[in-house]
């Protein structure tokens, strides 16, 4: 037993958390930004919620569901179209 118990090491041949991130990230760029748009939209829609007004709170959190899944939508868009013009490319060049 090591003295650091509660640290997890991958076994060997197998990838850290962080190299297996970077990894996906490098292979699909767009999610990431898709999940750090939803967080930064949930995040600012939470500290305006101390100065909503007479705002209803069921109108709060419609607008705010809205917001994050507008970020989610655009980048499902773009990574369709991306996908649309590689399998485009990929078929032309056959």
């Amino acid at each position: 037993m090591s003295a650091n118990k509660g640290w997890w090491v991958p076994p060997e041949g197998e990838d850290s958390v962080s190299e297996k991130f970077l990894r996906k990230t490098r292979d699909s760029p767009l999610v990431p930004i898709g999940l750090g748009g939803c967080l930064l939209v949930a995040a600012y829609r939470i500290y305006r919620l101390k100065a909503r007004g007479s705002t209803k709170m069921s109108i709060h959190l419609i607008h705010t569901r809205v917001a994050a899944e507008g970020c989610a939508v655009g980048a499902v868009y773009t990574m369709y179209r991306d996908y649309s013009k590689r399998t485009a490319q990929d078929t032309g060049e056959k």
